[in-house]
C-alpha cells in the first residue's frame, strides 16, 4: 500500500511539473510577440514599403483583367481566371453584373439535371467545353449532388456586381484553351493557366 501511495504521489508531482513547464512555455512564447519593439519594427517596416508598394498595388487590379467577358440577358459575365490545379481539376472564377434592371435569381444557371435542382439559384449548370478534344465537363459535385461552385444565395439586385467560382474535372495536359458556357450565356472563349 504505501508503494502504491508513493507511485500515486509521484505522478501526481510528474503531472503538475509538466503542466507547469508547458504553461510556462507557452506564456513565454506569447509574451514575446505582444513586446511593442516588435510591433513596431513590422509597422515602420511595412508603412515604408507601403510608399513604394502602391505601384505594385495599383498595378494588381490589372491582374484581375478579364480573360473573357460576354454579355446577354441585361448580365455581363467576366471570366478572371481558369487555373489548372495538381488536384487534377480546373477552378474557373470570374464576376457577374446584374444591368437587367431587375432581381436576378441565377435560376437558368444551375442546370437541367435533377440532382442540381437542390444547388438552387448557383452557377452549377456551368460547362468547360475542349474543342480539340470534343469533350465536355461539367461542374465537380459532392456525393450529396451539392456543386463545388458559388451558389447566389438571395440573388442579385440591378447594378449589382458578385463575384463567382466553378470546379471542373481537369482536360488533358495538352489542352490549352476551353470554353466556358452557362445558362442562355454566349459561350467563353479562356486560355487556362497553370496553378501553383
Amino acid at each position: 500500500m504505501d508503494f502504491r501511495h508513493t507511485m500515486k504521489g509521484r505522478r501526481a508531482l510528474t503531472a503538475v511539473a509538466i503542466t507547469t513547464g508547458l504553461i510556462l512555455t507557452v506564456a513565454g512564447c506569447g509574451g514575446g510577440d505582444d513586446g511593442g519593439s516588435d510591433k513596431n519594427t513590422s509597422s515602420s517596416a511595412p508603412t515604408k514599403s507601403d510608399g513604394g508598394d502602391d505601384k505594385q498595388e495599383s498595378q494588381a487590379p490589372p491582374a484581375q483583367q478579364a480573360l473573357a467577358e460576354v454579355k446577354g440577358g441585361g448580365l455581363t459575365l467576366a471570366v478572371t481566371s481558369a487555373t489548372r490545379d495538381e488536384g487534377g481539376f480546373v477552378t474557373v472564377e470570374g464576376t457577374v453584373t446584374n444591368g437587367s434592371g431587375k432581381s436576378w435569381v441565377a435560376a437558368d444557371w444551375r442546370g437541367d439535371e435533377r440532382e442540381l435542382a437542390g444547388n438552387g439559384g448557383s452557377i452549377a449548370g456551368a460547362s468547360l467545353i475542349d474543342q480539340a478534344g470534343k469533350k465536355k465537363y461539367l461542374v465537380l459535385r459532392d456525393t450529396e449532388g451539392r456543386c463545388l461552385c458559388t451558389r447566389f444565395t438571395g440573388g442579385l439586385q440591378s447594378g449589382e456586381t458578385t463575384e463567382w467560382f466553378a470546379q471542373f474535372p481537369a482536360p488533358p495536359e495538352g489542352t490549352s484553351e476551353v470554353t466556358f458556357q452557362v445558362g442562355s450565356m454566349p459561350p467563353a472563349p479562356v486560355e487556362l493557366s497553370e496553378g501553383e
